[in-house]
């Protein structure tokens, strides 16, 4: 594997291979949240992707270019739900046996959709035990594709073709965006966009989003190196728990990024009941993230044109219900 940063050519590159699989998901216009925030909000709906949230991009680019042999001998993921679901669907498409480590308090709907998909479900324990070391063992064991979550180049490239969407798509309204803001947990989605982004804007300012006591990319970047969260620490954002950046995410994100904000899960739940509210759109917390930051007033958008990226919507029905029924939106 080369740890070599993607560059706009593979992004680009990746978004062919991309073509008429993956869905071209709407930036839309939110006039709710351009009053709350005082300036010009667009939303880039991921969870109109393929299952349900922007991993299905860099799964495919990375599962597409496995050789036949390479096929034979399987593909291993480890996920909290999201990418696992896109690994398993996109190997489902080339036949592909996948087998995908989880942890055992993953949404339930996350863990069965995976399993629906035609994949092998391993589930571990996340904070006594180790799902890379799992991983490892499988892929030691049967000779498997360790098909990581984002610290691949493919992986990241196939994200960045969420930016270079929204490059275009501000491209056609004639308009730039002044910031965009990403959910961020590993760094793979960010640094795609990051990239994406930036070498159509340069003055564009890039920011992560995570949950409050899991902002290390955050810390990272002010620190200029790898920090990890605080093993105490919970969020209802499921999907951004990653404990540390990755090696490679972080390489580029610390060049390309204005830097970080965390957020708590109160205004998560809030940004939730909102987007249903006034887009019509299910989010799952960790996929709404960002837009809690902008409507929390985290950062300022006043008189800005802000483009947030709501990643996901694989969110448990009981849940969901919970979050509608108890936050004004």
């Amino acid at each position: 594997m080369t740890t070599e940063a993607p560059s706009l050519n593979d992004i680009k590159d990746a978004a062919r291979r991309l073509t008429g699989l993956a869905v071209r998901t709407p930036l839309l216009d939110c006039p709710a949240a351009d009053t709350v925030c005082g300036g010009r909000i667009f939303i880039k709906a991921e969870m109109l992707q393929r299952t349900g949230s922007f991993k299905f991009r860099g799964a495919y680019n990375r599962i597409s270019r496995l050789t036949e042999d390479e096929r034979g001998r399987g593909v291993v993921a480890f996920s909290s739900g999201n990418h696992a679901q896109a690994v398993a669907a996109v190997s489902g498409f080339f036949g592909i046996a996948a087998t995908i480590v989880m942890p055992s308090d993953a949404p339930a709907m996350k863990i069965e959709a995976t399993r629906n998909y035609g994949a092998t479900v391993i589930l571990y324990d996340r904070f006594t035990e180790s799902r890379e070391d799992i991983a490892a063992e499988i892929v030691s064991g049967q000779g498997a594709t360790l098909v990581p979550p984002f610290d691949h180049p493919l992986i990241i490239a196939g994200q960045g073709t969420a930016g270079l969407e929204i490059a275009e798509d501000m491209a056609a309204r004639g308009t730039a965006p002044d910031q965009v803001l990403v959910p961020c947990s590993g760094g793979g989605l960010i640094a795609g966009i990051a990239t994406a982004v930036t070498a159509h804007y340069p003055d564009c300012r890039v920011h992560a989003v995570e949950p409050s006591g899991f902002d290390d990319m955050t810390r990272s970047l002010i620190s200029g190196h790898r920090e990890t969260a605080d093993p105490e620490a919970r969020s209802i954002c499921d999907a951004l728990l990653v404990p540390t950046p990755g090696e490679l995410t972080f390489s580029i994100n610390r060049n390309l990024l204005a830097g970080g904000l965390a957020v708590e899960d109160a205004a998560v739940r809030a940004a939730m009941a909102f987007a249903f509210r006034h887009l019509k759109l299910v989010a799952e917390p960790g996929g709404a993230i960002a837009l809690a930051a902008a409507l929390s007033g985290k950062i300022d958008c006043t008189d800005k044109t802000t483009v947030v990226v709501m990643s996901g919507g694989n969110v448990d029905t009981a849940l969901f219900a919970e979050v509608l029924g108890q936050t004004s939106g």
